[in-house]
């Protein structure tokens, strides 16, 4: 019987593998890329430009003392600014803000003075009657889902027209009484209102106050649980909302923290100058809102940082002050603080829209 011897099957070898495929969800963005997408780049960036315009335009900036000015005007701004952005990033807006340091620095002063009392007194009850403005917007915004926009309106309309009434009433003027000769007042003023030598320079502690609270700001969004709560909210509260987040709990804390910021510059103001104007601190909260903005947070919320509106502050300063010291016309100021607004909005869309693509 013969036997058939079957083929062997060929061996073949298996085809060098090609270039792996990625597609867009897996491709790895550039640094620069990544750094477009940050909230403080286009503002940095910003900041940047203006300060070397004005270094140029007005060369007295060069000099220590403008620069602590110019770091002055910005920490003034700055320190409202940074929970005025953390309210915005959370989806939300105070226009109470600018009255609400005023109405703190009038607590201060008048229950200080007219009950004759340590001015510490005044600072904790102005602390605390800060505390429940920004509790009550936040309360009356969570349980009437009304817009932000309309509750503190009506707040900022309250408060003007009660810092105006009240100091009339009491003091018989516009103005609260000087009270640089009371107990307390020595203390207070070196926590709120002290400057400090560098290298010759008289620097206002507001410019540390400011930077420490930018840095604590910035640990609290990014580190925290908390921080991931203001994001949330500022997105989608309903998503938010479903995932476990505590609304509530978040919104009205925001507000708690701009009537905290407008207590600590209210007592800046009055330990600086001793005495209140009740009529002051209309139109601020736009400018606190246009520090936040320039500084890349969006008013839909969900977007942003602490770092984008220290820049915002800064140019605010730098515009403010390098328009005197170059000594062009003061009233071009609101026209620059127009275009910067208009030019950081613009570039924080394009930036926004050119990473999303990518």
């Amino acid at each position: 019987m013969s036997m058939t011897r079957q083929a062997e099957p060929a061996v073949t070898t298996p085809p060098a593998p090609g270039p792996k495929e990625t597609d867009g969800r897996t491709r790895q963005r550039s640094v620069a890329l990544r750094l477009l997408a940050r909230p403080e780049v286009g503002v940095f960036l910003g900041a940047v430009a203006v300060f070397v315009f004005f270094l140029i335009a007005a060369p007295s900036v060069r000099e220590g003392g403008s620069m602590a000015t110019v770091l002055y005007q910005s920490s003034t701004i700055g320190i409202m600014a940074l929970p005025v952005a953390l309210l915005m990033i959370g989806g939300e807006f105070d226009l109470s803000a600018g009255v609400a340091v005023v109405t703190s620095a009038l607590t201060a002063s008048m229950l200080s003075y007219q009950l004759t009392m340590n001015v510490w007194m005044g600072v904790i009850v102005a602390l605390v009657v800060s505390l429940a403005v920004g509790a009550f917007n936040g309360w009356v915004l969570v349980k009437t889902g009304l817009p932000s926009f309309l509750v503190t309106l009506g707040t900022f309309l309250i408060l003007q027209g009660v810092n105006l009434a009240v100091t009339k009433l009491v003091t018989g003027n516009v103005a609260t009484d000087d009270i640089s000769d009371m107990d307390g007042f020595d203390q207070a003023k070196a926590l709120f209102a002290s400057s400090f030598d560098v290298g010759g320079v008289q620097v206002k502690i507001t410019v540390v106050w400011w930077l420490a609270f930018a840095a604590l700001a910035t640990w609290v969004l990014l580190r925290t649980k908390y921080g991931n709560w203001v994001f949330a909210v500022g997105g989608s509260k309903e998503s938010a909302r479903a995932v476990g987040v505590p609304v509530t709990f978040t919104k009205i804390t925001l507000f708690m923290l701009v009537g905290f910021g407008a207590w600590f510059v209210g007592m800046h103001q009055l330990f600086s100058f001793n005495t209140v104007q009740s009529g002051e601190g209309v139109g601020q909260e736009l400018i606190y809102i246009a520090a936040a903005v320039i500084g890349g947070c969006l008013l839909t919320g969900g977007y942003g940082s602490a770092v984008g509106p220290v820049f915002g502050a800064f140019m605010f300063g730098m515009v403010n002050q390098g328009i005197v010291y170059a000594g062009w016309n003061p009233d071009w100021f609101k026209a620059f603080l127009g275009v910067m607004l208009l030019g950081a909005v613009l570039i924080n869309l394009y930036v926004r829209r050119a990473a999303t693509r990518r």
